[in-house]
């Protein structure tokens, strides 16, 4: 089993920058795709961003293109979500995932998650 656990989120406004932590443990953590996704009350959880296990290739949602960036070490076995310039519609519990499939933003392609941080952002 993997365990993965997120850290980071908080209230801040429009425009602050936040950056989210996920902390993996378990056997192979650091052999994983990572993913990003949000989840608002209400809607569907939705991909943010993923990136491959060595961190080489990455992949964004078009809402987080060129604000948010996604990273990891792997010697820690963390993965990270920048946030900058974020926005009120980026209010959301964030959840990260590991999967073994190559990178995907299909949810139900990962195979382990976080229980999420909460990221609200007021007007």
């Amino acid at each position: 089993q993997v365990q993965l656990v997120e850290s980071g989120g908080g209230l801040v406004q429009a425009g602050a920058s936040l950056r989210l932590s996920c902390a993996a443990s378990g056997r192979t953590s650091s052999s994983y795709a990572m993913g990003w996704f949000r989840q608002a009350p209400g809607k569907e959880r939705e991909f943010v961003a993923a990136i491959t296990w060595s961190g080489t290739n990455t992949y964004y949602a078009d809402s987080a293109k060129g604000r948010f960036t996604i990273s990891r070490d792997n010697a820690k076995n963390t993965v990270y979500l920048q946030m900058n310039s974020l926005k009120p519609e980026d209010t959301a519990v964030y959840y990260c995932a590991a999967t073994l499939r190559p990178l995907t933003r299909l949810l139900y392609q990962y195979d382990y998650w976080g229980q999420g941080t909460q990221v609200t952002v007021s007007s």
